[in-house]
C-alpha cells in the first residue's frame, strides 16, 4: 500500500529540496543515506519540513512542479503554516 505525497526538505546548508514519493519514510532514509537526489547527497542530513498528500502520481508530479516554482520565502511560509506531520494510513495506488 502506498501514500503518494509531495514534500519539502531543509538541507543541512539551509537550502530547500522539493520532491514527491510513494513512501515518505523510505525516501527520507534514502536522502539521509546519500541515495536520494543528487542535490541532497552533499547536503545531509535533511529534515522534512512540509508534507502534502496527493490523490495520484500525476497530481503529485504537477504539484511538485508548482512547488518548485515558488520562491524560497513562499515555501518557508507554506511549511510554517502547514508543518510536516504523519500522513494518513497508506492507500493503494494502481498505475
Amino acid at each position: 500500500m502506498e501514500t503518494i505525497c509531495c514534500y519539502i526538505l531543509r538541507c543541512s546548508d539551509g537550502t530547500l529540496y522539493t520532491g514527491w514519493t510513494t513512501n515518505i519514510q523510505r525516501r527520507l532514509q534514502d536522502h539521509n543515506a546519500g541515495r536520494g537526489g543528487r542535490y541532497t547527497r552533499a547536503r545531509r542530513p535533511v529534515e522534512l519540513i512540509y508534507l502534502e498528500p496527493q490523490t495520484d502520481a500525476r497530481a503529485a508530479r504537477l504539484r511538485e512542479v508548482s512547488l518548485k516554482k515558488l520562491k524560497r520565502s513562499e515555501k518557508l511560509k507554506l511549511a510554517e503554516q502547514t508543518p510536516a506531520r504523519p500522513i494518513p494510513p497508506a492507500r493503494a495506488w494502481l498505475p
